[in-house]
């Protein structure tokens, strides 16, 4: 995809390790076979949303489907930036950053899966860490959030390492099951004081006005 249709597509974000960009169709096809692969152990659900209660195939499709839609629903009220995250030029997993009406509340929210064979080497923090970056550094905003399941203790620390403090607790229908669910709050402040990784923002000018700004 051209960039001068999508401005996006030629957004780019890079860490020491990684790169964070919108998937063009062969991409999104890697994507689909990681989240396909899976994404977490078959006896625990980390999400809200129990998409991974699924085949492989569905889980490939879902993916797939999933940011077909962000692009076609987008508006500058209403948007997520859905990235994949490549390593070393293989796509490991997908970093979410979304707001409705950022222009007014500068508040944005993340939302992140890592392939099950990528985890625990430290990936998760940094793709976040590049979110970040993009939604304080590059789009102004004031705070971020996020939320995870209390039992998600790998998720939590993620959070805890950079900066975000509990935000109060809520209780989600998954699967027809109760489940509590820390919300987390990020400010400006304590993304300063937490910041570690080394990011870059390439191609973001031509994009702002979709970001509503």
């Amino acid at each position: 995809m051209e960039p001068h249709v999508w401005p996006l597509y030629g957004l780019r974000i890079t860490t020491p390790r990684l790169e964070l960009r919108l998937p063009d169709l062969d991409e999104l096809s890697d994507l689909a076979a990681v989240a396909a692969a899976g994404v977490h152990d078959e006896d625990t659900m980390p999400f809200s949303v129990a998409w991974t209660d699924a085949s492989p195939e569905e889980r490939g499709r879902a993916t797939f489907q999933h940011v077909l839609g962000t692009v076609a629903a987008w508006t500058p009220g209403a948007w997520t930036l859905s990235l994949a995250v490549r390593r070393e030029g293989e796509v490991v997993g997908r970093q979410d950053l979304g707001a409705d009406d950022f222009a007014v509340t500068r508040e944005a929210l993340t939302g992140s899966w890592l392939g099950l064979t990528h985890q625990g080497r430290g990936i998760g923090t940094e793709m976040r860490a590049a979110a970040l970056h993009l939604a304080f550094e590059g789009l102004g905003a004031r705070y971020v959030t996020s939320a995870a399941m209390t039992d998600n203790a790998r998720s939590l620390r993620v959070s805890e390492k950079l900066g975000y403090r509990p935000d109060g607790l809520t209780v989600v229908s998954v699967g027809g099951e109760a489940r509590p669910q820390q919300r987390l709050r990020l400010d400006r402040a304590g993304w300063e004081a937490h910041r570690t990784v080394p990011v870059e923002l390439h191609g973001l000018e031509p994009s702002l006005a979709l970001f509503g700004l």
